[in-house]
């Protein structure tokens, strides 16, 4: 090995020193020692070239070499010789898996994830940390990789069902992004029964030519068991539910009530009425507010529980905070990220007793700007305890509930008037900052007393939600702001704009409405914001602003401020909720560390009384500290994102179990190349119908525009479309939900359409015929001359009329404007009045009436006082569809009697008096059908056959070609449930 020239003395050893009694150069030294090497290093020859000679230390080194392999800064190679990271054509990162098979590599440096081949993805959880080099070759744009090393092996034990086939033992993985199966050997299964859902250790990691196998250590219980789906939550996605002991020991040294000699050193506010606002089922009140009119514009405090003042630097209770990193909110139940005694006891900001808080003070203009702000240590009192319904109804309520709500805390309403006040200057001022306002809407799930949904119902947003939102923002800001100035290494929450790809995906499906997006390349907030207000008063305004939400980048925690776009901050962190995220707790110990220190500033208000703390004890971490712990919030934040989905989504799936065969409206909530996701609109329930469910065509995914578009049939699926869905389909082992489609109210075709098809002669047709089942919307026969048709009383473009009658008429003349085929049962009018009277009028165009006057007429009074009409003669015809579609509808095979009585013409009209047929209402499709009629039997059959038979006509033997008339299907979608959380 050439010897180049060694690197200069090492800079650190005071640090190793004090650190340990018998040092070792320190891990920058390493680095720079394996830099000026030119080709990797052995321990023994590292032991060498930095003179180490004793045990300890040679030992020590080794440690260090391993350690320093683990945190990727080296690898070490076939021969075990290291070489830095950084020198070599490899990248590090963290793998997620996929649940088909495949994976990414979520890149350390932030770069483009690397695709993960399925024989890659072997050798690998998900979750892993490992090397890939990458192999030069591209799948769907992104570099494909192959796994050099793993260096973390992430994953030891996990949760899902256990399984005993013919004497093969193995545990299935809950988690959809572990699609391993972990083998149990005889013996180590626990007792567990096939079926049941059990947590398994890993004994032995999956590598290229094993499976993973383990050993069951727990039996959580049977599949379907209440309350199991937020435990297998738990265990699958690795969310720390236990409270180590020696947390446990630390939270029950500390008091119930706030100590005496912790009030002092405080700045006192106990006498400001500070009030705490939070929902209905909040326990955990982390925030009060108080606004004071002041010359010229505002005052308002922000007390935020005092968290850092309980939970020291890494003690036991900090480091599992650290591991947990945020509460978890299932339907229901709560995975605390500090235990009860501290989240719902001591800091807790309950009503009526004395609390420690940071207070945030800050100084508005009329213009809703903040001119200035102070934070201190202070001790507070609430004054009351509201919630987002009660202050709402005493701000903007009616009758006599707000009257008896303001008798009630009377005491508080002028604080609650001056803070809706100053909610109003802050709303405009956010909206001339641009802020993006996504009109959004969240859902609550009721349950019985059996722990299954009743219900799920919307969470309205009133001004209170809004009022403590912006209240909020400002206290963020002012952190935020207070750790640029103080020159503070602190954790921000970053949301960057959209990327390229993202952005012109938007602009592309803009441009199809005739839309457009200001802004060049880097759009800001307010290009978002001046789009949202130009489309607020369309009727597809919510489809475009779910398009323009998907465009925009996921919020992380990060040391390096680049602004928050969606809010439209230069600089925005998290301070407001210490008690449930722990980036908040970091921020306040970056506060209290100027608080308590010695610094001149005129940010902070200190007592003088209150002793100077050194920082090292409140805030001791480095720029490297804060990058782990931004990772780390920011993927266990995305943990209890998914936990949470899985768990709303097994309830959901075991909510619709008893309902498969159910017929039920919804919208498209999402398009993809494999079929469309459709929202119910009443249950707010998710499920896919396949791209092979749809009516037969190939369909083209265009992702920029959203939709599925039919190449035959020309066909559109897209985003927002209304439509009538069957549940087919309810797998809660894969949270998957399947629907048929119904029908359809939102198809749109070019007019270009296609050429319409001379029908068959013959009325009726075997059920048994393909050619008439399952007709597609805008596939059925067409007679040559021009047609208008309806579906479900709305002109639509080639689609099916609801009655199955088409109106034919002769080639000079106009298409009909009125139609028989608007009446709920065109056989029923056909029998009961076959005399039709067709009057000409010269200033309207020509329409087809029946007579529904309600006078009695029988075989001996025929209609022959029509008077004679010179005009074209006007034939109705059935389409030969019309039998199948009864019989459809009547859910049986028609019998041969029935369907004579349906070819057979109507030879005499009875005396009976027959009302007018109701019109079929123009929202709701003719297949749509109320709760009560999804299940027909043999009743409704047999009523379906003693119907009055309908004339049938052939249509005329030379009929002239023409054209289908199209219209525009208008369609008023319901808008998509976007579920996103009051306060960021």
């Amino acid at each position: 090995m050439t010897k180049r020239k060694t690197p200069p003395r090492d800079a650190f050893a005071a640090r190793e020193a004090e650190k340990y009694e018998n040092p070792i150069p320190s891990r920058e030294y390493i680095l720079d020692l394996l830099d000026s090497a030119d080709q990797p290093v052995t321990h023994e020859q590292m032991c060498v070239m930095l003179k180490l000679t004793g045990e300890d230390q040679i030992e020590a080194l080794r440690r260090r070499l391993i350690a320093m392999a683990r945190d990727g800064q080296l690898i070490s190679n076939r021969r075990d010789a290291y070489v830095r990271l950084d020198k070599i054509d490899v990248v590090r990162g963290r793998v997620q898996g996929h649940r088909d098979g495949y994976g990414f590599v979520i890149r350390a440096d932030g770069g483009e994830d690397i695709y993960l081949h399925n024989r890659q993805m072997r050798k690998v959880f998900d979750g892993d940390e490992v090397i890939v080099r990458l192999s030069g070759e591209q799948y769907r744009g992104k570099e494909e990789g192959a796994i050099v090393d793993v260096l973390v092996r992430n994953t030891t034990q996990l949760a899902g069902r256990f399984f005993n086939e013919e004497g093969v033992q193995f545990v299935r993985p809950e988690n959809p992004r572990i699609t391993h199966d972990i083998m149990i050997p005889f013996g180590a299964y626990g007792g567990a029964k096939h079926g049941q859902i059990v947590v398994a250790e890993i004994t032995q990691q999956p590598d290229k030519n094993r499976l993973p196998t383990g050993r069951v250590i727990q039996v959580l219980g049977d599949h379907m068991a209440p309350g199991m789906e937020i435990e297998l939550a738990i265990q699958a996605h690795g969310i720390p539910s236990e409270w180590p002991s020696a947390a446990l020991a630390e939270a029950a040294l500390l008091s119930h009530e706030v100590l005496e000699k912790d009030k002092l050193h405080r700045v006192d506010v106990r006498h400001l009425p500070f009030v705490t606002i939070d929902g209905e089922d909040a326990r955990d009140f982390d925030d009060a507010v108080l606004c004071e009119r002041r010359k010229g514009g505002w005052r308002l405090y922000v007390a935020i529980a005092d968290v850092s003042h309980y939970v020291p630097v890494e003690s036991a209770l900090d480091i599992e905070a650290r591991a947990r990193g945020n509460s978890v909110y299932f339907p229901d139940y709560v995975v605390p990220m500090l235990p009860e005694a501290i989240s719902n006891g001591l800091c807790s900001l309950n009503p009526h007793v004395d609390r420690l808080c940071m207070v945030c003070e800050m100084t508005i203009s009329d213009l809703g700007r903040i001119t200035g702000y102070q934070f201190y240590e202070g001790v507070m009192h609430s004054h009351a305890r509201l919630t987002y319904t009660k202050v709402g109804e005493i701000l903007t309520g009616e009758g006599d509930t707000r009257v008896a709500l303001r008798e009630e805390y009377k005491a508080v309403v002028p604080q609650l008037e001056l803070l809706h006040k100053l909610y109003q200057c802050l709303r405009i001022a956010r909206d001339e900052r641009g802020a993006i306002d996504f009109d959004t809407v969240e859902t609550r799930i009721q349950f019985n007393e059996e722990r299954k949904i009743e219900r799920i119902v919307p969470i309205k947003r009133n001004d209170a939600h809004k009022l403590i939102e912006e209240c909020m923002l400002c206290a963020n800001v002012c952190a935020a702001q207070f750790i640029e100035k103080h020159n503070l290494i602190g954790l921000f929450r970053v949301h960057e704009g959209p990327t390229e790809t993202k952005l012109a995906n938007l602009r592309a499906y803009l441009s199809e409405l005739g839309l457009g997006l200001a802004g060049g390349d880097k759009p800001t907030p307010g290009d978002y914001q001046q789009l949202l207000q130009m489309i607020q008063d369309r009727s597809d305004g919510h489809l475009i602003q779910t398009v323009m939400l998907r465009s925009l980048r996921q919020a992380m925690y990060q040391v390096e401020n680049h602004g928050h776009f969606g809010l439209g901050y230069e600089a925005y962190t998290h301070f407001t909720s210490p008690i449930r995220r722990y980036p908040d707790l970091l921020v306040h110990r970056a506060i209290r560390s100027v608080v308590r220190g010695t610094e001149p500033t005129t940010h902070v208000r200190r007592v003088d009384t209150a002793k100077a703390i050194p920082k090292k004890f409140i805030y001791p971490y480095t720029a490297s500290d804060m990058v782990v712990f931004g990772e780390q919030c920011s993927r266990t934040e995305r943990r209890a994102d998914e936990a949470t989905r899985d768990v709303v989504s097994w309830l959901k799936c075991e909510y619709l179990r008893d309902q498969v065969g159910a017929v039920y409206a919804g919208h498209v909530s999402a398009v993809t190349s494999f079929g469309l996701f459709v929202e119910l609109n009443d249950l707010y329930v998710e499920g896919l119908i396949h791209i092979t469910s749809l009516p037969h065509d190939y369909y083209r995914f265009e992702p920029a525009q959203h939709r599925l578009m039919g190449e035959r049939t020309r066909k559109v699926f897209g985003l927002g479309d209304e439509l009538v869905v069957r549940v087919v389909r309810v797998d809660l082992d894969n949270r998957k939900i399947d629907f048929e489609l119904e029908s359809a109210n939102a198809i749109r075709r070019p007019k270009s359409a296609v050429k319409p098809k001379v029908a068959k002669r013959g009325a009726s047709q075997s059920p048994n015929n393909k050619k008439t089942e399952g007709k597609k919307a805008g596939g059925g026969k067409h007679f040559a001359a021009p047609v208008v048709t309806t579906f479900g009383g709305v002109t639509g473009d080639s689609k099916k009329s609801s009655s199955g009658i088409v109106v034919k008429k002769a080639a000079s003349e106009k298409p009909a404007t009125k139609q028989s085929s608007t009446k709920q049962s065109s056989a029923k009018t056909a029998a009961a009045k076959p005399s039709a009277k067709v009057k000409a009028d010269n200033t309207k165009k020509p329409a087809v009436k029946t007579n529904a006057g309600g006078k009695k007429t029988s075989a001996a009074q025929p209609a022959a006082k029509a008077p004679v009409v010179k005009a074209p003669v006007v034939k109705t015809v059935v389409a030969k569809k019309i039998v199948v579609k009864k019989v459809a509808e009547a859910g049986v095979a028609p019998t041969a009697a029935s369907a004579k009585k349906e070819a057979a013409p109507a030879k005499k009209v009875t005396a009976t008096k027959t009302p007018a047929a109701k019109k079929v209402s123009a929202q709701k499709p003719a297949s749509a059908k109320s709760k009560g009629e999804v299940d027909h039997g043999r009743k409704n059959a047999k009523a379906a056959s003693k119907a009055a038979p309908a004339t049938v006509q052939s249509p005329a033997p030379k009929a002239t070609k023409g054209k289908a008339v199209t219209g525009a299907a208008k369609t008023t979608a319901k808008k998509p449930v976007v579920k996103t959380k009051a306060k960021d």
